[in-house]
């Protein structure tokens, strides 16, 4: 259950998020034709009203080798027109472009990293007009010399959750990897909740492997958690209850709240015992209109009752609510 409370009504916010294009045909899929095919669906299901910005392209982009003077060379067969074309026509749409990249020698497919070629690099992505970047000192270089451009850029580092990353994310990037990679699975979702859980202080849809209630568990989480908003999916296979659930005005409103203060764990009274595959079960968090957010995560066909006066921040106050998936209202509670 997603709901929120709010004393005197429901609160209604704009969305912002972005989206991720990855793993459908896996390198292959880091082209042209995949990237503006992408951006059109995005728009024709709805996704750039909810709020979404960005079509982002994954590893395998470029060819093995840079050329004569060190530059890095999008593939000329998946990139006929190289990248600044395809990013313009992009823009036109009204959508961002990015790209992934890597701090080190080597990306994870065994293209060039930017180690070494940072300043190069940083150039030519300003060139090409990209607008999100993927790849503690060798983020900080990359980090000064995106800033040095001139150009908005944002900046998200990935090394997988490693040294902490979460202490000083923040003062490097936009956004960080907190994990391991998650591969579209239940227990992905229920490992990195936990993960994310004692961590929230700093603060996989159509694969085919989440039940549509683990999906809307797993999106939601997400949302009240202040997770950047990433659909790492191939957007031609988006259902229409899934397509639903992504632009839902209120997990976004939530997840884009301006307050940015993460739901975390509360422990109601004679709570049993989370077993190691389970979510943890209960949620809460204050957002800039007063609403407290409260969710619970059933294991199985499990009923789960809360008393709304166990809930940090609510207290003896009057309230109303509104489930968050469903819409169903509640006018006025103690």
């Amino acid at each position: 259950m997603f709901f929120n409370t709010q004393s005197l009504g429901v609160v209604a916010l704009a969305g912002l998020a972005t989206a991720y294009r990855q793993n459908q045909g896996q390198c292959n899929a880091a082209s042209e034709k995949v990237a503006l095919a992408t951006a059109k669906t995005f728009i024709s299901l709805g996704l750039k009203d909810a709020g979404y910005q960005y079509v982002n392209i994954d590893d395998c982009w470029s060819t093995k080798q840079r050329d004569s003077k060190g530059n890095l060379i999008p593939d000329p067969a998946k990139w006929p027109r190289g990248i600044k074309p395809v990013a313009d026509e992009i823009h036109a749409m009204g959508l961002k472009f990015g790209l992934y990249g890597d701090g080190g020698v080597k990306t994870c497919a065994g293209y060039p990293g930017s180690q070494g070629h940072e300043q190069q690099d940083a150039n030519l992505l300003a060139s090409w007009g990209v607008n999100y970047w993927n790849s503690k000192p060798r983020y900080e270089k990359m980090r000064d010399l995106l800033r040095a451009t001139g150009r908005d850029i944002l900046y998200s580092l990935c090394n997988w959750g490693y040294d902490e990353v979460w202490t000083w994310g923040a003062q490097v990037g936009h956004m960080w990897r907190m994990s391991q990679d998650n591969w579209g699975k239940w227990a992905d979702v229920v490992r990195i909740a936990n993960q994310a859980a004692p961590i929230l202080k700093y603060s996989i849809l159509a694969n085919g492997a989440l039940t549509p209630a683990e999906e809307r568990t797993h999106f939601a989480i997400w949302c009240i958690t202040k997770s950047p908003i990433i659909l790492r999916t191939d957007m031609t296979k988006l259902n229409s209850d899934e397509v639903k659930l992504i632009t839902n005005k209120g997990l976004l409103a939530v997840n884009q709240d301006s307050l940015s203060k993460p739901a975390v764990l509360f422990t109601p009274p004679n709570t049993p015992t989370k077993g190691s595959s389970e979510i943890y079960p209960y949620w809460s968090g204050p957002i800039s209109t007063g609403t407290v957010v409260a969710i619970v995560a059933s294991k199985g066909n499990l009923n789960t009752q809360l008393n709304l006066k166990d809930v940090p921040g609510l207290k003896d106050q009057e309230y109303s609510w509104t489930e968050l998936l469903t819409d169903l209202v509640n006018v006025s509670s103690h």
